[in-house]
């Protein structure tokens, strides 16, 4: 219980009391001016009687007010639901997107290290036939070399 809630309870219990301990003055009655007119009426009634019609206005302000707030509440809340689904919904698409940018960047990265690597292979064939071209001249060289009859030399 706050502060505020135990105020009002003290504050409505003393004018209970003060109406049960003076019931005899405040029901005596007396002239009470309204203003255009006098009457004879019980002062202290009439007061009471305004001061509880007071505090039943009070209340039934407070519950309508404590009403559009929880009314308010409830809709605020369903519209951080529904931006907050929108969100998701967002962040999927995000991701959905991201996906596909990584798999067609992923695939292109294949391509191209395909292609490298076929490049790289025709050169290496390219340079082996080369070599074993070489390789065979120079077995050629030698093997005239060493048919061929000695010369003498002079």
């Amino acid at each position: 219980m706050n502060l505020r809630t135990l105020l009002l309870i003290l504050t409505v219990a003393a004018i209970a009391a003060l109406a049960a301990f003076n019931w005899v003055p405040l029901t005596t009655p007396g002239p009470v001016s309204l203003g255009v007119t006098t009457i004879d009426a019980p002062l202290g009634l009439l007061i009471l009687g305004l001061t509880m019609l007071l505090t039943v206005f009070f209340v039934a302000y407070v519950l309508m007010l404590q009403g559009s707030v929880l009314l308010e509440t409830r809709r605020h809340t369903k519209e951080m639901l529904a931006q907050r689904d929108l969100a998701d919904k967002a962040e999927a698409s995000r991701f959905t997107e991201m996906k596909t940018f990584l798999q067609v960047q992923g695939r292109h990265s294949h391509e191209a290290l395909m292609e490298r690597l076929e490049t790289m292979e025709s050169r290496l064939m390219a340079r082996a036939n080369e070599t074993d071209n070489s390789t065979a001249a120079y077995v050629g060289q030698v093997e005239n070399q060493l048919r061929m009859p000695p010369r003498m030399v002079e």
